[in-house]
């Protein structure tokens, strides 16, 4: 009687633990399937290049990517690169990294993102502090504004030094991509051909300076916005089109108000899925 009644005990707080075991996110993979991250973290460690797509705003994602990066550094040689630093600041970022400019002298050299310091700093700061490359692999701001403008011609004016900065001419470029012409709907009455090749332009400088600065062997780790590397499109139709034989996860993020099934629109989206609480809170 005395077991049974320890035994119901037992059973009874494995319920109440269970109930208030609250997470703010859950892992799917590509077909809607929940997986542990343990189990990504295994796939991922395999892989030559990791496409993290994030919700710009997301806290939680910006703190998975630290935790996500600094695992996979106990188990493989690492290379970090980021959407949210542009090609031509690559100087400024390596002054940094070599500790000849402090965090002052990096805001006053690059053009950082208003949420720098809470949700990117964290990454560069971890690259610096363990001896870690961090590329800047998007295109310079002012160019993709040219090709909003004009379409990939506009670029063909810029002297040599500025090519430098962005992803060899003529950029391939296939409108019929879904998530391109997504872009187009979204937009609607405001959405041109141009508006959607300035997005590729992104796209195709990122996948370029991801590949020219790859080493061989090691793990190079991209965090970009989500919408760049969904679908397997955007940057990773640029990276497989030029290195099909590399190895690629991507990671997608999104917000649920139930995170206990994915929802039909985002299965597919990539590798995993980070389903987050949409009550979770934001940086901004």
């Amino acid at each position: 009687m005395k077991k049974t009644l320890i035994l119901l005990l037992l059973m009874a707080t494995g319920v109440s633990l269970q109930a208030q075991n609250l997470s703010p996110y859950t892992i799917y993979n590509a077909k809607g399937k929940e997986i542990s991250y343990s189990k990504m973290m295994a796939t991922l460690s395999k892989q030559d290049i990791i496409l993290f797509g994030e919700l710009h705003n997301s806290a939680l994602a910006h703190w998975l990517q630290v935790e996500v990066t600094k695992e996979l550094a106990t188990k493989r040689a690492l290379q970090l690169g980021a959407e949210m630093l542009e090609a031509d600041d690559q100087n400024a970022v390596n002054l940094y990294l070599s500790d000849s400019i402090d965090q002052k002298g990096l805001d006053t050299l690059a053009r950082l993102w208003p949420n720098y310091t809470t949700d990117y700093a964290p990454l560069v700061n971890y690259a610096k502090e363990n001896k870690l490359e961090f590329i800047a692999t998007n295109i310079p701001r002012r160019y993709a504004r040219l090709v909003n403008k004009g379409g990939f011609e506009a670029l063909d004016t810029l002297p040599a030094i500025e090519k430098s900065y962005v992803a060899p001419l003529p950029i391939a470029f296939d409108a019929e991509l879904p998530t391109y012409k997504s872009i187009l709907e979204m937009m609607g009455e405001h959405g041109t051909p141009s508006l959607v090749k300035a997005q590729a332009s992104k796209d195709a400088t990122m996948a370029h300076f991801i590949l020219k600065n790859y080493k061989t062997g090691k793990l190079f780790i991209h965090y970009n916005g989500a919408f760049h590397s969904d679908y397997y499109e955007g940057i990773g139709w640029y990276l497989k089109r030029q290195s099909p034989t590399l190895n690629y996860s991507t990671i997608s993020t999104v917000t649920q108000a139930d995170i206990t099934k994915l929802n039909a629109e985002h299965i597919g989206k990539a590798d995993f899925i980070l389903v987050i609480d949409e009550d979770v809170t934001t940086t901004y």
